[in-house]
């Protein structure tokens, strides 16, 4: 596998970190991405894939820089990869 699922729980974390900070719960957050709070919780735990899109999306929903939180995400994930 290319992309181990452990990377995807990489995304999640920063993600689900991002989303505390701006004081957001997974419902509020859900509610403004129109999606089913499940949608929140599936990607926070790394069990679903994000598309460039969807994480431009949940960056924005937020109120996240998406360059610094994808730069947070590609510092951990090389850290996992030692």
């Amino acid at each position: 596998m290319w992309v181990q699922p452990k990377e995807h729980k990489v995304v999640g974390s920063a993600l689900a970190a991002a989303r505390k900070r701006a004081g957001l719960t997974q419902a509020q957050l859900a509610r403004s991405l129109r999606k089913p709070q499940s949608f929140v919780s599936s990607y926070e735990r790394g069990q679903r894939r994000l598309d460039l899109l969807e994480f431009l999306r949940i960056a924005d929903a937020i109120g996240a820089n998406a360059t610094a939180e994808f730069e947070s995400i590609q510092r951990a994930a090389k850290r996992g990869r030692r």
